[in-house]
């Protein structure tokens, strides 16, 4: 998806929460999981509505997207819909 926005922040949730849950044991993001071991289960349980985050929630949600986008080696947040959708870029 081309367009001038970035990924709202419920798919940014429901993409982290996606990745958490079904690719969390993949030996190429092994460091990503390990490091942001708080970021997406915040995510997660945020996409599914099993919490509301605070603000320091937010702040941990968005630094894991920021971060993602960097371990990708994605520079800009063009606005995805889905993992697969970040993964082919």
């Amino acid at each position: 998806m081309e367009s001038n926005q970035e990924t709202p922040f419920e798919t940014r949730c429901n993409i982290l929460g996606d990745l958490w849950t079904n690719y969390k044991h993949e030996e190429d993001l092994e460091d990503f999981v390990g490091y942001n071991d708080i970021g997406l289960p915040l995510a997660f349980t945020a996409a599914e509505d099993m919490s509301k985050p605070t603000s320091k929630g937010i702040a941990f949600i968005n630094e894991t997207w920021n971060i993602l986008l960097k371990t990708l080696d994605i520079e800009e947040d063009t606005g995805f819909d889905s993992f697969d959708d970040l993964m082919l870029g």
